[in-house]
């Protein structure tokens, strides 16, 4: 699967873990930075992150920075994007099987690297279950294309 990642410096070295987890389970990964711990403004990073995702030149988007929130409140305001900020392997299962969620936002400073891996490893293996949700998907895309024509 093709994932693209992006963090800002509180995010980085959880980046750099989740990176090198992905590609060893054998996704090809997008770094889009940061490229360090120096301050960086997390919208930089959403927004590379889920242009992509809209486009559909990446399968997944995953973005990290303090809470997870300023990810995804950015990720969300692109087209096709659904972000969240999951909290647990249960939040990461629900958001694919129920959502469909293509853009997983975590938390640097609240979540163990080790819970994050077992998270991602659920969010990327968890197929979307269609049916009933498919319908509330569509409605969410449908809610988009309104709101694009106005």
């Amino acid at each position: 699967m093709r994932v693209s990642i992006g963090s800002d410096h509180r995010g980085f070295h959880l980046k750099e873990q989740i990176t090198a987890y992905l590609r060893q389970h054998g996704h090809e990964v997008q770094d889009e930075g940061a490229r360090s711990t120096e301050s960086a403004d997390y919208p930089d990073f959403a927004k590379l992150v889920a242009k992509k995702v809209s486009e559909g030149t990446v399968d997944r988007g995953v973005l990290i920075c303090g809470t997870g929130i300023g990810m995804a409140i950015t990720a969300n305001k692109f087209p096709h994007v659904r972000a969240a900020t999951c909290t647990d392997e249960v939040t990461a299962e629900i958001s694919r099987r129920h959502n469909d969620l293509n853009v997983l936002c975590l938390s640097a400073d609240m979540l163990s690297p080790r819970t994050v891996e077992r998270m991602v490893d659920v969010w990327m293996t968890t197929p979307f279950e269609g049916g009933r949700h498919q319908r509330r998907v569509d409605k969410i895309s449908a809610l988009e294309e309104e709101l694009e024509e106005k």
